[in-house]
């Protein structure tokens, strides 16, 4: 997340050492000038013209100079070269709430580099350091080196346009890192939509073999229709086969000579069989037949007949 602040407001100089304090009245806005000691700073030669060009350059332009975290970039122009600056979202903010400053109170952040690019001398940063400039560039020196070192005195300085934005939480998650992760996740979803397209691809196919098959066997326009007409005949089939096995019994039965099979009759999924000779007492040897086989019966008598009924 980015940060971005207004202009005009109470100017002061922050420093990693600087101890002297801050008085401010809440609700009025400060601009923040950074010491050299919150940034990296380089001035150089790129086969670029514009500032958007060489903003790409940046990381690979600090790569081996800095030390290990997670660093904002950014250039500006100075004549035929550029400035390019590196510095650590993350330290700054950390040191604006070591000096109670609410993010809420700033109105811009500039870099020393700028506002003292004309510096005569040296100015003390803090109990120790001053800067001075050296070839153009703003640097730190130990006050000790420097005999003509003065306290820093912000009461007339004109802050020029470049001021910089902030990114809240650009230090949880380096970009090289995000962007690998986005790669991964683009290439995921491309991988996705072709198996979608494939499995699309596969479906129809499948759909127009369906209808062929469907009609080369003058079946039904739905795998519905047909699953329903599958159950119909195989309950058909499932009682026509209980039908030929009940009515083999009686066929292959042992009968006296007097015992005949007078009607076999299917009717409302009951087997009838009237077998004529046969009385109350002279059945056992039929029904011992059908009780060996585990058929489900009934049996009734009538004038020298027997009928039986079977359910199926």
């Amino acid at each position: 997340m980015r940060m971005k602040f207004r202009r005009q407001g109470k100017t002061v100089f922050i420093d990693s050492k600087y101890d002297a304090s801050i008085e401010y009245e809440k609700g009025k806005k400060l601009d923040i000038i950074l010491s050299p000691s919150l940034y990296w700073v380089k001035k150089i030669s790129l086969p670029v013209k514009s500032v958007s060009q060489a903003n790409k350059l940046l990381a690979s332009i600090f790569e081996d100079s800095l030390p290990l975290g997670h660093y904002s970039y950014v250039a500006y122009k100075n004549g035929d070269d550029f400035l390019v600056f590196a510095y650590e979202d993350k330290k700054i903010l950390s040191l604006l709430n070591t000096k109670n400053i609410s993010l809420g109170d700033v109105n811009s952040i500039h870099f020393a580099q700028h506002e003292f690019k004309t510096l005569e001398g040296a100015l003390k940063v803090n109990a120790t350091q001053s800067m001075y400039l050296k070839d153009s560039l703003l640097v730190l020196a130990p006050s000790a080196w420097l005999s003509d070192s003065k306290e820093l005195d912000l009461r007339d300085i004109k802050l020029s346009k470049h001021s910089i934005k902030l990114q809240q939480f650009g230090h949880i998650v380096d970009k090289k890192s995000l962007y690998k992760v986005g790669v991964i996740l683009v290439l995921f979803a491309l991988i996705l939509i072709v198996e979608i397209f494939v499995a699309t691809s596969k479906k129809d196919a499948l759909q127009t073999l369906q209808e062929e098959v469907f009609a080369k066997h003058k079946l039904q326009s739905t795998m519905f229709q047909n699953n329903s007409t599958k159950r119909k005949y195989e309950s058909i089939h499932k009682t026509q086969t209980k039908l030929r096995q009940y009515t083999s019994y009686f066929l292959k039965m042992k009968l006296h000579e007097t015992q005949k099979i007078m009607l076999i009759e299917y009717k409302n999924k009951i087997l009838y069989v009237r077998l004529s000779g046969v009385s109350k007492g002279s059945s056992k040897s039929i029904t011992s037949q059908l009780d060996s086989k585990s058929v489900k019966y009934k049996v009734s008598y009538s004038d020298e007949s027997m009928k039986v009924e079977i359910k199926i």
